[in-house]
């Protein structure tokens, strides 16, 4: 009996092995899956794996109903724009780029949603707030977590006046009032300037060089409630290109939240194949 019993074992352990029926110890390591080269691939490198961070990522844009950017390109040794010691402030549309980036700026202030702020810490897009102290100075408090998230700082003016019908020494008095107030709320000075309006002259360059301005910075498209508005007759995004958005609610997006038009804005850069880049790396 005992011959018949040890020759049934034998048997039956046989038969699990051809089978791959064998039971699984819970305490034994995971099998690694070979590569090409006989080597278990490394974390985030192998097929279908994501880097770290990466799941997360994609969670946060799916929350917006968007899909996550590619990542933009390594910012120049050297900026394309540069002002030259002692010259005239460059103005500026678009940064020289053969890359398919696009630059997202936000203007006035008046519009102060912080889910808008959620929005910006999860997508980490780069955008850069051309501050109007007029429409802000109620609360400026409510840019500071924004700039502390990396987003650029700049200059809109103490009072968005058409600045082509003030004198320049009113210009100077409009641009470095708000370099002032930007610079000890936030510690920092801006480098960047748009006039309202992007109404300029030569008195406006001349002033925004006194008050410590790099560039004066317009732009090609303006995100509007639901689509863009081309300065190109072929209406379509080029690499570089400058766009104008602006901090608006529902009473002048028609109902429509800022981070509705901002996932809108978004998802018409993602279907013409751009990424988002920082206007002051280039700049």
């Amino acid at each position: 009996m005992k011959k018949k019993i040890v020759l049934w074992a034998a048997l039956t352990a046989v038969a699990l092995l051809v089978t791959g029926c064998a039971a699984e110890d819970p305490d034994a390591p995971a099998p690694r899956t070979p590569t090409a080269r006989g080597d278990a691939p490394s974390a985030g490198t192998g097929a279908g794996d994501k880097a770290p961070g990466a799941p997360d990522r994609a969670a946060a844009y799916r929350k917006w109903g968007l899909k996550p950017f590619a990542a933009p390109p390594a910012p120049p040794a050297t900026k394309p724009v540069v002002r030259p010691p002692g010259g005239p402030v460059p103005v500026i549309s678009d940064i020289p780029t053969t890359e398919k980036i696009v630059f997202i700026t936000i203007d006035d202030g008046a519009e102060k949603d912080p889910e808008f702020v959620t929005m910006m810490k999860d997508l980490e897009v780069p955008v850069t707030m051309f501050l109007t102290d007029a429409a802000i100075r109620g609360d400026y408090a409510y840019f500071a977590p924004l700039v502390a998230q990396g987003h650029g700082l700049a200059n809109h003016t103490l009072t968005h006046p058409n600045l082509r019908t003030l004198s320049k020494d009113a210009q100077r008095r409009e641009i470095c009032g708000q370099q002032t107030k930007l610079t000890k709320r936030f510690g920092t000075a801006p480098r960047l300037f748009r006039p309202p309006y992007g109404n300029w002259n030569e008195a406006t360059r001349a002033a925004a060089a006194e008050c410590g301005v790099d560039a004066i910075v317009l732009w090609r498209e303006s995100m509007q409630i639901k689509n863009m508005q081309y300065q190109r007759g072929d209406r379509k995004l080029h690499p570089g290109d400058i766009i104008l958005a602006h901090f608006r609610g529902p009473s002048e997006l028609k109902g429509r939240t800022m981070t509705e038009m901002t996932a809108t804005m978004l998802r018409r850069i993602q279907e013409q194949g751009f990424t988002v880049a920082r206007l002051e790396d280039y700049v």
